[in-house]
């Protein structure tokens, strides 16, 4: 069932269902906690002890940032199931926002790796519940064939960059002035007050918010809680064997993630509870979800590389005073919200004559590629010598690639989603977002000052072939997709 949600007159969010706004301030928060810890977790990681970090090698750093950021979307997995499998959508975000918060009061409180570990997992698991099921209530909010739909997403997207902008400035700055607790702090500070306008905002959810798609037969329960308890203990027991170590960590969460997502599509497609027009549309996704692995390979390294650029080659002098590295990832963000709504306006004058998603995400994926590319010409200096204003103009590039591709490959998840499995359709989107965040992490282990030509162009020349390939095989799988632009 698909439901349309009508607005009463001048209830509106912007000509929007009003339970567009409810959604959008709580991601706008919980990304406030999570871009604001994100921008000084890799310094954190990497920085000296007597620079108030834990004084890992940047090699590990970037690594367990990347496995961090992989398993963030990995857990989407589990919220979408959970979802469609036991409670319904709306139960499993209320209760992953508080799961976030836990786990940035526990960054900001328990020192050391402890910290870190607990934290980063709560986090990781919170995000990813939230996430899916974020997306998939925006999804409930209109009808398959509504035009508005991918003007919502874009609305929301914009609410996702709001927090994105404000955690790394503020965050940024209490790192800087106080130390990397006090950020953490205001990370969790950041969550709560999105808990809190959540909490009072629930009513304007569509009314089937947690109806449970694919409810799990009671009698399978005790054999899914005795698989969950297999996983977790072979985890244990390969950290506590060292054959999963911080080093490592991102390499593991790809092969990981790369199985996740083979066996999911395998799950959906096999599914007898699917149509043949369902699952025509379910093939047409998999060249799509390839091109969104390649595009965020590239993008989430700017909590990767990029931060470690900012840090190491870029002059942050800005009349007589250095910003804080974590200001960079403002950057991306400032654009979303000045270009998100002239996307959206964009695809609502277009309508039926706007381009299909394949080309949108094929125009991603190159113009991802291209922003690598345009580190070229300050490769090979020394020292913190590259312009501001060129990272600014090669950032400027990352966002117009990311409005081609994210908001839309979170809206044709929806659309594409078989109706027995909408939320975990979702979360099989966030599965490229998951192998992309953690080859973001692998690939940085590769970059180095000394070599950053060759990483840039090797790294920004597959990316654009990627897209180019993908753009001679749009009208057919367009085609697949079954009448779902």
């Amino acid at each position: 069932m698909t439901t349309v949600t009508r607005a009463e007159p001048g209830k509106t969010f912007f000509g929007h269902p009003w339970g567009l706004a409810n959604l959008f301030g709580v991601e706008m928060w919980e990304r406030f906690s999570f871009y604001g810890m994100q921008g000084i977790l890799t310094i954190y990681l990497y920085y000296s002890t007597t620079d108030g970090g834990l004084g890992l090698s940047e090699a590990t750093a970037t690594s367990i940032v990347g496995a961090y950021g992989g398993l963030v979307y990995l857990s989407t997995i589990v919220g979408a199931w959970v979802a469609d499998r036991l409670v319904g959508s709306e139960r499993v975000l209320f209760g992953s926002a508080i799961v976030i918060m836990f786990g940035h009061i526990s960054l900001a409180l328990i020192p050391g790796f402890l910290g870190v570990g607990i934290g980063l997992c709560a986090v990781a698991l919170g995000s990813g519940g939230l996430k899916a099921n974020a997306t998939a209530l925006v999804g409930l909010l209109y009808s398959r064939d509504d035009p508005r739909r991918d003007a919502g997403f874009s609305l929301f997207y914009l609410g996702v960059n709001l927090g994105a902008f404000f955690g790394p400035l503020l965050t940024g700055l209490a790192q800087q002035r106080l130390g990397f607790h006090y950020g953490f702090g205001l990370a969790a500070i950041g969550m709560a007050i999105g808990l809190i306008q959540y909490s009072l905002g629930r009513r304007n959810l569509p009314e089937d918010a947690n109806v449970v798609p694919n409810p799990l037969p009671a009698a399978r329960r005790p054999l899914v809680a005795g698989l969950a308890t297999g996983v977790l203990a072979v985890v244990a027991a390969l950290v506590l064997l060292g054959v999963v170590t911080a080093a490592n960590l991102a390499n593991v969460v790809v092969v990981v993630t790369a199985a996740a997502a083979v066996g999911y599509f395998a799950v959906i497609l096999s599914s007898s509870r699917i149509t043949p027009v369902e699952r025509r549309r379910v093939w047409s996704f998999v060249p799509l979800f390839l091109a969104s692995f390649v595009f965020f390979s590239l993008f989430q390294q700017q909590f990767t590389v990029v931060t470690i650029y900012a840090d190491q080659r870029l002059d942050r002098n800005l009349f007589g005073w250095e910003m804080p590295v974590s200001w960079v990832n403002s950057i991306n963000p400032i654009f979303v919200i000045l270009l998100a709504g002239v996307f959206a306006g964009l695809w609502v004058k277009l309508g039926e004559r706007q381009p299909s998603t394949p080309v949108k995400f094929a125009l991603g994926t190159v113009i991802m590629g291209l922003a690598f590319l345009m580190f070229l010409p300050w490769a090979g200096g020394t020292g913190n010598t590259t312009p501001l204003l060129a990272l600014v103009g090669i950032l400027l590039l990352f966002t117009i690639a990311e409005l081609l591709l994210s908001p839309v490959g979170l809206s044709v998840s929806t659309k594409l989603a078989p109706e027995a499995f909408r939320t975990q359709m979702v979360a099989l989107n966030f599965l490229s977002v998951a192998l992309g965040t953690a080859m973001a992490g692998s690939l940085a282990q590769y970059y180095s000052p000394d070599n950053e030509g060759a990483y840039f162009a090797i790294v920004g020349g597959i990316a654009v072939l990627s897209g180019l390939l993908l753009a001679l095989a749009a009208r057919p799988i367009h085609r697949q997709m079954s009448g779902v632009h």
